[in-house]
């Protein structure tokens, strides 16, 4: 409950969007923090932006209106672009984030990195195997935004203290807690960017190759989907209103009564909200 204000939208890793607590955001950020690295023409630009925002101004569109004037349309274009511009450096470095997990306009906020990417690589790590283990290194380096170049700190790390398995030669990592996790569901709704599709580089254990294309988008949205007996079968989503369910191939009726079921009551449950 709360989640709209609860939680600081801002760019973490890969270039997307995540809502994050905000007295763990300088956590989070360490991994990448540090320097500028758009050149000093939008070092410049992005000074003024944040001035602009101590005098009362947060608006992308507004910022574009006012140096319009002073700078070429490609450079306005890259500065404020939709996709973040100068304001995902300037989240990187903690310095600001979208006033809300619904808003288009930004804060000012203090969240400077205070530890090292080596410090909190560990942390970071653990808390990726522990929520979407068993997973690989490549798996984690995907996620956290690490590139070829970095992908060895975590093969690095003390990975003695996680348990492990290993399935056609590639080592897959894991907390052992003793949990039941019980039987796969027969089916389940996933919401849109589920972790179980966009956490691992290797989906080919829950989504065929044939239907890539239909779950993740060449923007790199990935569609709510339905999993039957834990792999991907189909698309649902709320659209003007009304639910809508699309298997990839014939199911049986119970199946498809069901999967309509659920997503009308997310319907029912979700009207006026979202």
């Amino acid at each position: 409950m709360g989640w709209k204000n609860a939680l600081t939208k801002t760019w973490l890793y890969r270039g997307t969007l995540h809502g994050v607590a905000p007295d763990d955001l300088s956590t989070l950020l360490a991994l990448h923090a540090g320097g500028w690295r758009w050149g000093e023409k939008y070092r410049e630009i992005a000074e003024r932006a944040v001035s602009l925002m101590e005098d009362g101004v947060y608006s992308r569109a507004e910022m574009r209106k006012i140096f319009a004037g002073e700078y070429d349309a490609k450079t306005i274009e890259y500065a404020f672009s939709p996709w973040g511009g100068v304001f995902c450096e300037l989240a990187r470095n903690g310095m600001v984030a979208f006033r809300d997990m619904t808003s288009r306009d930004f804060d000012l906020i203090d969240a400077e990195p205070t530890l090292t990417a080596g410090e909190v690589l560990p942390v970071l790590f653990r808390r990726f195997i522990a929520a979407y283990g068993p997973a690989t290194i490549a798996d984690a380096a995907w996620f956290l935004g690490l590139g070829k170049e970095r992908k060895q700190e975590l093969a690095a790390l003390d990975l003695d203290e996680y348990s492990r398995l290993e399935i056609k030669r590639t080592a897959y990592y894991y907390i052992d807690d003793g949990a039941d996790m019980g039987d796969i569901p027969e089916l389940t709704l996933l919401s849109g960017f589920d972790p179980i599709i966009v956490s691992y580089t290797e989906r080919g254990a829950v989504l065929d190759p044939e239907h890539r294309s239909a779950v993740i988008m060449k923007s790199g949205i990935c569609l709510p989907t339905i999993a039957v007996n834990g792999r991907i079968a189909g698309l649902w989503n709320i659209k003007k209103g009304e639910p809508t369910v699309e298997f990839f191939a014939n199911q049986p009726k119970r199946i498809t009564d069901a999967a309509h079921d659920m997503a009308q009551n997310i319907c029912w449950q979700t009207r006026g909200r979202i």
